[in-house]
């Protein structure tokens, strides 16, 4: 058992760390965050570079790497700034259904300018009655001829408001038992009449990445914007779970990281009673835990996105590298404020900020519980 990146792993990781580091400006960072701006000229940066889709076959403008690439990507990504790090990883967001599912004229025509640093997807699967619940929707799509007619409301939608395209998640069968035999995921592009995307309001974090209610009124779209076969709307979004939920771990073990490597500086340098704080037992024990946590959800994810590109669909093991990784990024965090004592508090250190960003992991690609019932169901298997 190899536990080593390839050269070219390694050269992904460094690429990523770098362009980070040298684009990923703090003051700017916070700007952003003030405003709630999306962080366009780096994303624009990103693209060009490849870092965007980098898991996308070249035919279709990727880099023809695997989701463990783009998992290191976005780990590093979240190391050096949680906010711009969460905003750029989620830009191609639910576009991996298509990949997955599409015609080849629709990956021609939505994967490719995501790619180029010309359009940013979102996927419309969570309903204000359902929640994490995507076995029933309320949001309907009736067969007119050579149309759908959609019609619905989608919250906490990743996006929803800059994205130029989105992946909507639809009961097509009304009469079908269970009701999710009966979806389809269609894709709606921005402009469409009918459709609307408004900002859910203040957030307690990743504040440069949009989170909208969708509605749609009597939408009309082709045919040909239906993804893959009618009635496997929910499996596919199933399996796109499995796939995001690899990089939500990764951003949490970036964030996690992140903040570790700040509180590690600060306790060097920190000076209390006459000597530097990591001098303390207590400190040197704060940080030996959040390293060991660290290293502990890093292998977890790592595997996960391994075992996914061996083409294994495994929801135990990605939902354990979501969980694992989302309670250490907050628990890490968490301490990374402790160690800062005031300072933490402040917006001029970044960890409460990251404490902040960290949170999400937890919560949306499914909450820590939903995680635990998938696994736990894998564990039990049908209980008589």
């Amino acid at each position: 058992m190899d536990f080593e990146l390839t050269e070219e792993q390694r050269d992904i990781k460094k690429a990523a760390k770098e362009f980070a580091e040298g684009e990923f400006d703090k003051e700017l960072a916070l700007e952003l965050e003030r405003e709630h701006k999306f962080p366009w000229d780096i994303w624009k940066k990103a693209c060009e570079l490849g870092f965007i889709g980098i898991h996308f076959p070249e035919e279709w403008g990727g880099g023809g790497y695997g989701i463990f690439e783009n998992a290191l990507v976005v780990e590093e990504f979240c190391r050096v700034d949680s906010g711009i790090g969460i905003a750029l990883s989620l830009a191609d967001f639910s576009s991996e259904i298509i990949l997955r599912f599409g015609t080849q004229e629709q990956k021609k025509t939505f994967l490719i300018p995501i790619t180029e640093g010309k359009a940013i997807s979102s996927g419309g699967f969570t309903e204000p009655d359902h929640g994490s619940d995507i076995t029933i929707m309320s949001t309907q799509a009736v067969r007119d001829r050579d149309e759908f007619v959609i019609n619905g409301t989608k919250t906490f939608i990743t996006n929803g408001t800059i994205a130029d395209f989105t992946i909507v998640l639809c009961q097509t069968d009304f009469d079908a038992s269970p009701p999710y035999r009966g979806q389809c995921t269609i894709i709606v592009e921005k402009g469409r009449k009918g459709f609307e995307a408004n900002e859910i309001g203040e957030k307690m974090g990743i504040k440069m990445t949009s989170t909208a209610e969708l509605s749609f009124r009597d939408v009309r779209v082709p045919v040909s914007n239906l993804v893959g076969e009618e009635k496997r709307g929910f499996y596919q979004v199933l399996e796109f779970f499995d796939e995001s939920r690899i990089e939500i771990a990764a951003q949490a073990v970036g964030i996690a990281q992140g903040a570790y490597e700040r509180a590690l500086n600060y306790a060097k340098e920190r000076t209390q009673f006459g000597k530097k704080i990591a001098q303390f037992q207590v400190i040197q024990h704060k940080l030996a835990e959040m390293a060991t946590k660290i290293e502990t959800a890093r292998l977890l994810l790592y595997k996960a996105a391994w075992n996914f590109d061996q083409g294994r669909i495994d929801p135990k093991l990605t939902s354990m590298a979501k969980f694992y990784a989302g309670r250490v990024a907050v628990e890490v965090t968490d301490e990374a404020i402790q160690i800062f004592g005031g300072y933490g508090y402040t917006t001029e250190y970044e960890v409460e900020r990251f404490y902040r960003d960290a949170r999400i992991t937890e919560i949306y690609e499914g909450t820590r519980e939903i995680q635990k019932n998938t696994i736990s169901s894998a564990i039990l298997g049908k209980l008589k």
